[in-house]
Protein backbone atom coordinates (compact mmCIF):
# COMPACT_ATOMS: atom_id res chain seq x y z
CA UNK A 1 0.00 0.00 0.00
CA UNK A 2 3.05 2.32 0.78
CA UNK A 3 6.28 2.25 -0.30
CA UNK A 4 9.35 2.29 2.92
CA UNK A 5 9.35 5.74 1.77
CA UNK A 6 6.05 6.97 1.75
CA UNK A 7 5.16 10.42 0.05
CA UNK A 8 4.99 13.79 1.50
CA UNK A 9 1.26 13.68 1.18
CA UNK A 10 1.19 10.55 2.92
CA UNK A 11 3.96 11.05 5.74
CA UNK A 12 1.42 14.27 6.37
CA UNK A 13 -2.04 11.92 7.06
CA UNK A 14 0.00 9.44 8.67
CA UNK A 15 1.17 12.07 11.27
CA UNK A 16 -1.71 14.21 11.38
CA UNK A 17 -4.20 10.75 11.95
CA UNK A 18 -1.72 9.50 15.12
CA UNK A 19 -1.50 12.74 16.73
CA UNK A 20 -4.97 12.95 16.54
CA UNK A 21 -5.65 9.67 18.04
CA UNK A 22 -2.87 10.84 20.85
CA UNK A 23 -4.46 14.16 21.77
CA UNK A 24 -8.14 12.35 21.92
CA UNK A 25 -6.57 9.43 24.16
CA UNK A 26 -4.86 12.01 26.30
CA UNK A 27 -8.23 14.15 26.66
CA UNK A 28 -10.60 10.76 27.64
CA UNK A 29 -7.95 9.70 30.76
CA UNK A 30 -10.09 11.38 33.48
CA UNK A 31 -12.74 9.39 32.85
CA UNK A 32 -11.19 6.01 31.49
CA UNK A 33 -11.59 3.02 33.35
CA UNK A 34 -8.67 2.46 35.84
CA UNK A 35 -8.36 -1.71 33.97
CA UNK A 36 -9.71 -2.85 31.04
CA UNK A 37 -8.12 -6.16 31.38
CA UNK A 38 -10.94 -8.98 31.75
CA UNK A 39 -10.83 -12.16 33.74
CA UNK A 40 -9.76 -14.31 30.47
CA UNK A 41 -7.20 -11.65 29.45
CA UNK A 42 -5.17 -14.06 26.73
CA UNK A 43 -8.72 -14.47 24.95
CA UNK A 44 -8.54 -10.70 24.66
CA UNK A 45 -5.19 -10.66 23.38
CA UNK A 46 -6.02 -13.57 20.76
CA UNK A 47 -8.00 -11.34 18.62
CA UNK A 48 -4.49 -10.01 17.50
CA UNK A 49 -2.54 -12.71 16.79
CA UNK A 50 -1.50 -12.70 13.26
CA UNK A 51 1.34 -12.52 10.86
CA UNK A 52 2.40 -9.81 8.68
CA UNK A 53 0.92 -9.69 5.37
CA UNK A 54 2.72 -10.96 2.25
CA UNK A 55 2.36 -8.86 -0.19
CA UNK A 56 0.77 -5.34 0.11
CA UNK A 57 0.00 -3.13 3.09
CA UNK A 58 -2.81 -2.22 4.75
CA UNK A 59 -4.01 1.20 5.05
CA UNK A 60 -3.00 3.19 7.30
CA UNK A 61 -6.63 3.95 9.32
CA UNK A 62 -6.96 0.47 9.28
CA UNK A 63 -3.78 -0.38 10.76
CA UNK A 64 -4.52 2.83 13.41
CA UNK A 65 -7.70 1.41 14.38
CA UNK A 66 -5.96 -2.10 15.03
CA UNK A 67 -3.84 0.19 17.27
CA UNK A 68 -6.81 1.74 18.90
CA UNK A 69 -8.65 -1.49 19.86
CA UNK A 70 -5.35 -3.50 21.61
CA UNK A 71 -4.63 -0.71 23.49
CA UNK A 72 -7.89 -0.60 25.11
CA UNK A 73 -7.42 -3.32 26.92
CA UNK A 74 -4.90 -2.49 29.17
CA UNK A 75 -4.35 -1.18 32.86
CA UNK A 76 -4.69 2.47 32.49
CA UNK A 77 -1.20 3.20 33.65
CA UNK A 78 -1.47 6.95 32.32
CA UNK A 79 -4.78 7.41 33.91
CA UNK A 80 -5.21 9.73 37.61
CA UNK A 81 -6.87 6.36 38.84
CA UNK A 82 -4.08 4.00 38.55
CA UNK A 83 -2.41 3.84 42.16
CA UNK A 84 -0.74 0.28 41.29
CA UNK A 85 2.91 -0.79 41.47
CA UNK A 86 4.61 2.13 40.68
CA UNK A 87 2.84 4.33 38.21
CA UNK A 88 4.73 6.28 35.42
CA UNK A 89 2.57 9.42 34.05
CA UNK A 90 3.86 9.82 30.33
CA UNK A 91 4.37 13.29 29.61
CA UNK A 92 2.85 14.09 26.70
CA UNK A 93 6.02 16.50 25.62
CA UNK A 94 7.92 13.78 26.68
CA UNK A 95 5.95 11.55 23.78
CA UNK A 96 6.22 14.22 21.13
CA UNK A 97 9.90 13.99 21.85
CA UNK A 98 10.50 10.47 21.00
CA UNK A 99 8.36 10.99 17.45
CA UNK A 100 11.35 13.60 16.90
CA UNK A 101 13.94 11.10 18.48
CA UNK A 102 12.29 8.65 15.89
CA UNK A 103 12.33 10.81 12.86
CA UNK A 104 15.88 12.43 13.03
CA UNK A 105 17.41 8.65 14.06
CA UNK A 106 20.58 10.32 14.93
CA UNK A 107 23.32 7.73 16.47
CA UNK A 108 23.56 9.22 20.10
CA UNK A 109 25.63 6.57 22.30
CA UNK A 110 29.31 8.18 20.82
CA UNK A 111 29.07 12.11 21.18
CA UNK A 112 31.03 12.67 17.37
CA UNK A 113 28.04 10.99 14.85
CA UNK A 114 25.52 13.40 16.84
CA UNK A 115 27.62 16.28 19.04
CA UNK A 116 24.40 18.37 19.73
CA UNK A 117 22.23 15.66 20.91
CA UNK A 118 24.71 14.27 22.61
CA UNK A 119 25.50 17.45 24.31
CA UNK A 120 21.75 17.86 25.39
CA UNK A 121 21.79 14.00 26.73
CA UNK A 122 24.84 15.36 28.14
CA UNK A 123 23.25 18.11 29.85
CA UNK A 124 19.98 16.34 31.10
CA UNK A 125 22.86 13.44 32.96
CA UNK A 126 25.10 16.62 34.24
CA UNK A 127 21.28 18.02 36.08
CA UNK A 128 20.98 14.43 38.10
CA UNK A 129 24.95 14.09 38.94
CA UNK A 130 24.08 18.14 40.22
CA UNK A 131 20.91 17.81 41.88
CA UNK A 132 23.05 14.99 44.05
CA UNK A 133 26.05 17.26 45.16
CA UNK A 134 28.01 15.06 42.71
CA UNK A 135 31.89 16.14 41.73
CA UNK A 136 32.63 17.59 37.94
CA UNK A 137 34.24 13.92 37.60
CA UNK A 138 31.13 12.00 38.53
CA UNK A 139 29.20 10.61 35.03
CA UNK A 140 26.35 9.03 34.32
CA UNK A 141 23.98 7.12 31.39
CA UNK A 142 20.33 6.97 30.62
CA UNK A 143 18.85 3.30 30.68
CA UNK A 144 16.20 1.12 29.90
CA UNK A 145 14.89 1.32 33.24
CA UNK A 146 16.47 0.72 37.02
CA UNK A 147 16.93 -2.77 36.53
CA UNK A 148 19.42 -2.28 33.92
CA UNK A 149 21.23 1.02 35.90
CA UNK A 150 21.41 -1.58 39.21
CA UNK A 151 23.04 -4.18 36.92
CA UNK A 152 25.34 -1.69 35.45
CA UNK A 153 25.92 -0.45 39.09
CA UNK A 154 27.00 -3.72 40.62
CA UNK A 155 29.56 -4.55 37.58
CA UNK A 156 31.13 -1.13 38.61
CA UNK A 157 31.41 -1.94 42.00
CA UNK A 158 32.62 -5.05 41.26
CA UNK A 159 34.98 -3.81 38.92
CA UNK A 160 36.40 -1.57 41.41
CA UNK A 161 36.25 -3.19 44.62
CA UNK A 162 37.09 -6.67 43.66
CA UNK A 163 40.49 -8.85 42.01
CA UNK A 164 39.40 -10.50 38.53
CA UNK A 165 38.44 -13.70 40.70
CA UNK A 166 35.13 -12.34 42.72
CA UNK A 167 33.54 -14.94 44.16
CA UNK A 168 34.66 -14.30 47.54
CA UNK A 169 33.03 -10.95 47.36
CA UNK A 170 29.38 -10.28 49.56
CA UNK A 171 26.41 -7.92 48.82
CA UNK A 172 24.15 -6.29 51.15
CA UNK A 173 20.74 -5.65 50.72
CA UNK A 174 17.74 -5.16 53.06
CA UNK A 175 14.72 -7.79 52.94
CA UNK A 176 12.57 -5.20 51.39
CA UNK A 177 14.77 -4.52 48.30
CA UNK A 178 13.68 -4.11 44.76
CA UNK A 179 13.45 -7.79 43.16
CA UNK A 180 15.90 -6.32 40.14
CA UNK A 181 18.91 -5.96 42.90
CA UNK A 182 19.37 -9.36 43.73
CA UNK A 183 18.77 -10.04 39.92
CA UNK A 184 21.22 -7.86 38.69
CA UNK A 185 23.48 -9.31 40.78
CA UNK A 186 23.19 -12.92 39.70
CA UNK A 187 23.63 -11.43 36.34
CA UNK A 188 27.09 -10.02 37.25
CA UNK A 189 27.96 -13.46 38.21
CA UNK A 190 27.50 -13.25 42.24
CA UNK A 191 25.64 -16.82 43.72
CA UNK A 192 22.09 -15.88 45.56
CA UNK A 193 24.20 -16.95 48.46
CA UNK A 194 26.44 -14.27 48.51
CA UNK A 195 23.93 -11.11 48.27
CA UNK A 196 23.22 -11.27 52.21
CA UNK A 197 19.30 -10.30 53.03
CA UNK A 198 20.05 -7.96 56.17
CA UNK A 199 16.83 -7.58 58.73
CA UNK A 200 14.90 -4.31 58.74
CA UNK A 201 13.83 -2.54 61.76
CA UNK A 202 9.72 -1.19 62.29
CA UNK A 203 10.08 0.90 59.82
CA UNK A 204 11.26 -1.38 57.40
CA UNK A 205 14.59 -0.06 57.17
CA UNK A 206 17.70 -1.53 56.69
CA UNK A 207 18.99 -2.69 60.72
CA UNK A 208 22.45 -0.46 60.62
CA UNK A 209 23.17 -2.53 63.94
CA UNK A 210 22.59 -5.88 62.22
CA UNK A 211 24.31 -5.16 59.01
CA UNK A 212 27.30 -4.18 60.94
CA UNK A 213 27.27 -7.69 62.56
CA UNK A 214 27.08 -9.46 59.36
CA UNK A 215 29.67 -7.73 57.72
CA UNK A 216 32.44 -8.48 60.53
CA UNK A 217 31.09 -11.52 60.17
CA UNK A 218 32.10 -12.66 56.45
CA UNK A 219 35.28 -11.00 57.22
CA UNK A 220 36.26 -13.02 60.06
CA UNK A 221 35.07 -15.75 57.64
CA UNK A 222 37.99 -14.67 55.11
CA UNK A 223 35.50 -12.98 52.66
CA UNK A 224 35.16 -9.77 51.00
CA UNK A 225 32.14 -7.63 52.01
CA UNK A 226 32.48 -4.82 49.15
CA UNK A 227 28.65 -3.62 48.14
CA UNK A 228 25.77 -2.50 50.29
CA UNK A 229 22.81 -1.35 48.06
CA UNK A 230 20.44 0.64 50.21
CA UNK A 231 16.90 1.92 48.98
CA UNK A 232 15.64 5.66 48.51
CA UNK A 233 12.09 4.26 48.70
CA UNK A 234 11.69 0.57 48.58
CA UNK A 235 8.42 -0.49 46.18
CA UNK A 236 6.83 -2.25 48.83
CA UNK A 237 6.50 0.64 51.36
CA UNK A 238 8.46 3.60 50.33
CA UNK A 239 11.22 3.14 53.09
CA UNK A 240 13.96 5.34 53.05
CA UNK A 241 17.12 3.21 54.01
CA UNK A 242 19.25 5.29 56.94
CA UNK A 243 21.57 6.84 54.26
CA UNK A 244 23.87 9.14 56.20
CA UNK A 245 25.03 6.04 58.91
CA UNK A 246 25.33 3.81 55.40
CA UNK A 247 27.68 5.83 53.95
CA UNK A 248 29.60 6.27 57.31
CA UNK A 249 29.69 2.40 57.31
CA UNK A 250 30.72 1.84 54.34
CA UNK A 251 33.83 4.39 54.30
CA UNK A 252 34.57 2.82 57.64
CA UNK A 253 34.40 -0.32 55.47
CA UNK A 254 35.92 0.13 52.55
CA UNK A 255 33.02 -0.56 50.34
CA UNK A 256 31.31 0.24 47.88
CA UNK A 257 27.31 2.10 48.72
CA UNK A 258 24.59 2.41 45.86
CA UNK A 259 21.38 3.86 46.62
CA UNK A 260 18.48 2.16 44.49
CA UNK A 261 16.35 5.47 44.14
CA UNK A 262 14.65 4.05 40.99
CA UNK A 263 11.33 5.25 42.86
CA UNK A 264 12.24 7.90 45.09
CA UNK A 265 15.18 9.91 43.23
CA UNK A 266 13.54 12.76 42.46
CA UNK A 267 11.51 13.44 45.05
CA UNK A 268 15.41 15.06 46.20
CA UNK A 269 13.71 17.84 44.09
CA UNK A 270 11.65 18.86 47.37
CA UNK A 271 12.41 20.11 50.24
CA UNK A 272 10.98 16.94 52.54
CA UNK A 273 12.67 14.47 50.38
CA UNK A 274 16.12 16.21 50.57
CA UNK A 275 15.77 15.82 54.35
CA UNK A 276 14.88 12.22 54.44
CA UNK A 277 17.33 11.58 51.82
CA UNK A 278 20.11 13.11 54.02
CA UNK A 279 23.71 11.51 53.08
CA UNK A 280 22.47 10.11 49.53
CA UNK A 281 24.92 12.82 48.28
CA UNK A 282 27.62 10.75 49.62
CA UNK A 283 26.80 7.20 47.61
CA UNK A 284 29.27 6.28 45.07
CA UNK A 285 26.39 5.18 43.01
CA UNK A 286 22.57 6.19 42.44
CA UNK A 287 20.40 4.38 40.03
CA UNK A 288 16.90 6.86 39.44
CA UNK A 289 14.17 5.96 36.71
CA UNK A 290 12.49 9.23 35.01
CA UNK A 291 9.86 7.47 33.89
CA UNK A 292 8.81 7.13 37.67
CA UNK A 293 9.86 10.68 39.78
CA UNK A 294 9.55 12.58 36.48
CA UNK A 295 6.31 11.40 35.44
CA UNK A 296 7.73 10.11 31.81
CA UNK A 297 7.09 6.85 29.50
CA UNK A 298 8.11 3.75 30.62
CA UNK A 299 11.84 3.06 29.52
CA UNK A 300 14.15 5.92 30.44
CA UNK A 301 16.35 4.76 33.58
CA UNK A 302 19.59 6.35 34.90
CA UNK A 303 23.18 5.53 36.62
CA UNK A 304 25.25 8.35 38.46
CA UNK A 305 28.28 7.58 39.71
CA UNK A 306 30.61 9.82 41.65
CA UNK A 307 33.66 8.57 40.50
CA UNK A 308 32.98 8.43 36.80
CA UNK A 309 36.48 6.77 35.75
CA UNK A 310 35.62 3.98 37.56
CA UNK A 311 31.89 3.91 35.71
CA UNK A 312 33.87 3.86 32.23
CA UNK A 313 36.93 1.28 32.96
CA UNK A 314 34.04 -1.23 34.28
CA UNK A 315 32.28 -0.92 30.54
CA UNK A 316 34.95 0.17 28.65
CA UNK A 317 36.27 -2.13 25.26
CA UNK A 318 37.68 -0.78 22.01
CA UNK A 319 36.10 -2.05 18.54
CA UNK A 320 38.60 -1.83 16.02
CA UNK A 321 35.78 -0.83 13.39
CA UNK A 322 35.26 2.39 16.15
CA UNK A 323 38.72 3.42 15.10
CA UNK A 324 37.13 6.55 13.35
CA UNK A 325 35.84 8.08 16.14
CA UNK A 326 37.44 10.22 18.05
CA UNK A 327 38.06 9.61 21.76
CA UNK A 328 35.62 11.52 24.05
CA UNK A 329 36.58 15.55 24.85
CA UNK A 330 34.00 17.69 26.68
CA UNK A 331 31.18 15.13 25.69
CA UNK A 332 31.29 11.79 26.88
CA UNK A 333 30.96 8.50 24.76
CA UNK A 334 28.12 7.51 26.31
CA UNK A 335 28.94 3.57 25.34
CA UNK A 336 32.07 3.54 27.34
CA UNK A 337 30.07 3.91 30.71
CA UNK A 338 27.35 1.47 29.64
CA UNK A 339 26.55 -2.29 27.97
CA UNK A 340 25.07 -0.74 25.14
CA UNK A 341 26.32 0.56 21.63
CA UNK A 342 23.33 0.94 19.92
CA UNK A 343 19.76 2.25 21.24
CA UNK A 344 17.46 5.03 20.90
CA UNK A 345 17.71 8.70 21.64
CA UNK A 346 17.03 8.58 25.36
CA UNK A 347 18.02 11.94 26.32
CA UNK A 348 15.91 14.25 24.56
CA UNK A 349 12.44 12.53 26.30
CA UNK A 350 14.20 14.01 29.26
CA UNK A 351 15.14 17.46 28.12
CA UNK A 352 12.10 18.45 26.33
CA UNK A 353 9.98 18.36 29.29
CA UNK A 354 12.44 20.39 31.22
CA UNK A 355 13.30 22.52 28.99
CA UNK A 356 9.29 23.11 28.03
CA UNK A 357 8.17 22.78 31.73
CA UNK A 358 10.55 23.83 33.84
CA UNK A 359 12.46 22.09 36.46
CA UNK A 360 9.57 23.85 39.14
CA UNK A 361 7.09 22.04 37.46
CA UNK A 362 8.21 19.11 38.58
CA UNK A 363 9.31 19.84 41.79
CA UNK A 364 5.77 21.46 42.41
CA UNK A 365 3.81 18.16 41.10
CA UNK A 366 6.45 16.23 43.46
CA UNK A 367 5.77 18.27 46.63
CA UNK A 368 1.87 17.81 45.99
CA UNK A 369 2.04 13.81 45.63
CA UNK A 370 3.53 14.04 48.99
CA UNK A 371 1.11 16.23 50.28
CA UNK A 372 -1.67 13.29 48.46
CA UNK A 373 -0.12 10.42 50.08
CA UNK A 374 -0.66 12.41 53.73
CA UNK A 375 -4.37 12.83 52.71
CA UNK A 376 -4.97 9.42 51.40
CA UNK A 377 -3.10 7.95 54.90
CA UNK A 378 -5.35 10.18 57.06
CA UNK A 379 -8.62 8.72 55.18
CA UNK A 380 -7.77 5.67 55.68
CA UNK A 381 -6.45 5.77 59.10
CA UNK A 382 -10.50 7.36 59.63
CA UNK A 383 -11.95 3.86 58.80
CA UNK A 384 -11.46 1.58 61.81
CA UNK A 385 -11.36 -1.61 60.42
CA UNK A 386 -8.28 -0.96 58.49
CA UNK A 387 -4.48 -1.64 59.80
CA UNK A 388 -2.29 1.84 58.39
CA UNK A 389 0.75 1.24 60.59
CA UNK A 390 3.53 3.22 58.62
CA UNK A 391 3.28 7.15 58.48
CA UNK A 392 4.51 7.62 54.43
CA UNK A 393 7.95 8.18 53.94
CA UNK A 394 7.12 9.40 50.64
CA UNK A 395 3.73 8.08 48.60
CA UNK A 396 3.23 4.26 49.40
CA UNK A 397 0.39 3.91 51.98
CA UNK A 398 0.31 -0.18 52.81
CA UNK A 399 -3.41 -1.18 54.27
CA UNK A 400 -5.10 -4.06 55.49
CA UNK A 401 -8.10 -5.10 56.41
CA UNK A 402 -8.24 -6.98 59.77
CA UNK A 403 -11.46 -6.72 61.85
CA UNK A 404 -11.22 -6.86 65.79
CA UNK A 405 -10.81 -10.74 66.48
CA UNK A 406 -9.94 -12.10 63.50
CA UNK A 407 -7.27 -14.01 62.69
CA UNK A 408 -3.97 -13.23 60.63
CA UNK A 409 -5.09 -15.98 57.82
CA UNK A 410 -8.89 -14.08 57.83
CA UNK A 411 -7.34 -10.30 57.97
CA UNK A 412 -5.53 -11.86 54.15
CA UNK A 413 -8.34 -13.14 52.54
CA UNK A 414 -10.67 -9.99 53.93
CA UNK A 415 -7.87 -8.03 52.42
CA UNK A 416 -7.77 -9.77 49.29
CA UNK A 417 -10.97 -9.50 48.74
CA UNK A 418 -10.66 -5.79 49.76
CA UNK A 419 -8.37 -5.18 46.89
CA UNK A 420 -10.99 -7.31 44.58
CA UNK A 421 -14.02 -4.89 45.25
CA UNK A 422 -11.84 -1.64 45.26
CA UNK A 423 -10.07 -2.65 41.63
CA UNK A 424 -13.92 -3.64 40.74
CA UNK A 425 -14.81 -0.01 41.04
CA UNK A 426 -12.43 0.88 38.03
CA UNK A 427 -12.18 4.12 38.96
CA UNK A 428 -8.79 3.21 40.86
CA UNK A 429 -6.49 0.81 40.42
CA UNK A 430 -4.85 -0.69 43.32
CA UNK A 431 -2.18 -3.95 43.77
CA UNK A 432 -0.86 -5.60 46.59
CA UNK A 433 2.10 -6.98 48.58
CA UNK A 434 3.78 -9.21 50.68
CA UNK A 435 5.30 -7.57 54.05
CA UNK A 436 6.12 -10.72 56.70
CA UNK A 437 4.55 -13.00 54.59
CA UNK A 438 1.31 -10.98 54.59
CA UNK A 439 -1.64 -9.96 52.40
CA UNK A 440 -1.44 -6.05 52.10
CA UNK A 441 -3.04 -3.38 49.63
CA UNK A 442 -0.10 -0.71 48.88
CA UNK A 443 -1.46 2.17 46.46
CA UNK A 444 1.29 4.16 44.89
CA UNK A 445 0.60 7.92 44.02
CA UNK A 446 2.86 8.94 41.56
CA UNK A 447 0.76 10.20 38.42
CA UNK A 448 1.04 13.89 37.40
CA UNK A 449 -2.50 13.19 36.29
CA UNK A 450 -3.39 12.10 39.98
CA UNK A 451 -4.95 14.88 41.84
CA UNK A 452 -6.84 15.55 45.02
CA UNK A 453 -10.64 14.93 43.81
CA UNK A 454 -9.47 11.41 42.88
CA UNK A 455 -7.53 10.70 45.73
CA UNK A 456 -10.63 11.41 48.47
CA UNK A 457 -12.63 9.52 45.49
CA UNK A 458 -10.33 6.64 46.31
CA UNK A 459 -10.54 6.38 50.21
CA UNK A 460 -14.76 6.62 49.13
CA UNK A 461 -14.39 3.80 47.57
CA UNK A 462 -12.10 2.20 50.05
CA UNK A 463 -14.93 2.82 52.84
CA UNK A 464 -18.13 1.73 50.82
CA UNK A 465 -16.01 -1.88 50.20
CA UNK A 466 -14.82 -2.07 53.79
CA UNK A 467 -18.57 -1.34 55.25
CA UNK A 468 -19.61 -4.23 52.42
CA UNK A 469 -16.96 -6.77 53.67
CA UNK A 470 -17.80 -6.03 56.96
CA UNK A 471 -21.68 -5.75 57.46
CA UNK A 472 -23.07 -8.22 60.40
CA UNK A 473 -19.47 -9.01 61.36
CA UNK A 474 -20.19 -7.82 64.61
Amino acid sequence: MYPLEPSAEDRRAIGEAALAYVLDFVSGLPDAPATTVGEDAEAQARRFRERPPDARGVPFDAVLEQVRDASGFAYETAGPGYLAYIPGGGLFVSAVADLIAGGVNRFANLWHPAPGIVQLEWNVVRWVCDLFDYPAGARGVLTSGGSMANLSAIVTARRAMLPEDFLDGRIYTSDQVHASVPKAAAIAGFPPRHVRSVPTDGELRMDLDALRTMVAEDRAAGLRPFLIVASAGTTNTGAVDPLGPLAGLAGEQGMWLHVDAAYGGFFHLTGRGRTRFAGIERADSITLDPHKGMFLPYGTGCLVVRDGAKLREAHLIHGDYLQDMPDEGEIPNFTEYSAELSRDIRGLRVWLPLKVHGVQAFRDALDEKLDLAELLCAGLRAIDELEVPWDPPLTVIPFRLRPAGGSEDEADALTQALLERINASKRVFLSSTLLAGRFWIRPCILSHRTHRDRVEEAIEIVAKAVAELTAGRG
